[in-house]
């Protein structure tokens, strides 16, 4: 099995470097990764600007390369330009905080996966659902390597993604995995206005999820009752119910 591993937390994140510690246990692992973070560029493409890519090494042994691009960016050029063949299955984390209800829209590494998606390969997203900086991957590295297994064996219908979250409760806690639909709950932004020391206005944004949405079902849901959820998306944007009654709309 060939995996290309990407993200958006960046070459050197954590996640990302344990998630290639596991995989190379059982795969061939090519890595290709923003050379520095890009977490919530959404599937931004760089195509005003040059990309530059370089190896790097890791005790004197080649690790991948590094892109000074969006993940979406990494993906492309990694099965267009730099992998001889493509992957079986590509696998895009893992990142530190949840990928879960709308906030897949704004997500790096939902989109490295929906690239690779568009791109013909089997892609999963992988997140660990917490935001401390001393994580433990361990348990989600057991889950992506699984289902990386799964998805390159079965492989995946045209246009479709899978999105795995993965509760930082430690294996023991761990419920289950639960096929989960995605959440309507929606990211409520705020802004901190600021004053920069020349006296110039600047806003800070911040919020939460507002988690309005009770259905146990849901990815949101799942995951906080303690269940690794697994959530097949896709890119296609058409609300295809809605169709028949736009086109009764008098043009």
């Amino acid at each position: 099995m060939r995996v290309l591993i990407s993200n958006d937390d960046g070459i050197n994140a954590p996640g990302l470097r344990a998630l290639y510690r596991g995989l190379s246990a059982v795969a061939d692992v090519v890595v290709v990764a923003p050379e520095t973070e890009r977490s919530a560029v959404g599937h931004a493409i760089t195509i005003a600007n040059p990309l530059r890519v370089r190896e790097v090494f890791d005790h004197g042994k080649k690790f991948g390369w590094a892109v000074d691009g969006t993940p979406a960016d990494c993906v492309k050029i990694a099965i267009k330009a730099l992998m001889d063949k493509k992957p079986d299955v590509l696998v895009s984390g893992i990142n530190l905080g949840a990928n879960l209800a709308t906030n897949i829209i704004y997500s790096g590494t939902v989109s490295a996966a929906t690239e690779g998606t568009i791109l013909g390969v089997p892609s999963i997203a992988v997140s660990l659902c917490t935001y401390d900086m001393k994580a433990d991957f361990s348990t989600a590295v057991k889950y992506a390597v699984e289902v990386a297994k799964q998805a390159a064996k079965r492989g995946m219908p045209r246009g479709t993604l899978l999105n795995v979250n993965v509760p930082a409760t430690g294996e023991k806690k761990i419920k289950g995995v639960k096929i989960c639909r995605q959440s309507h709950c929606i990211f409520e932004v705020g802004f901190e206005k600021r004053s920069d020391p020349r006296g110039m206005d600047y806003y800070w944004q911040g919020g939460r999820m507002n988690v309005n949405d009770p259905d146990l079902s849901t990815d949101i849901m799942a995951a906080e009752e303690g269940w690794v959820t697994v959530t097949p998306i896709q890119y296609d944007l058409t609300n295809h119910a809605f169709l028949e009654e736009l086109s009764s709309w008098k043009w």
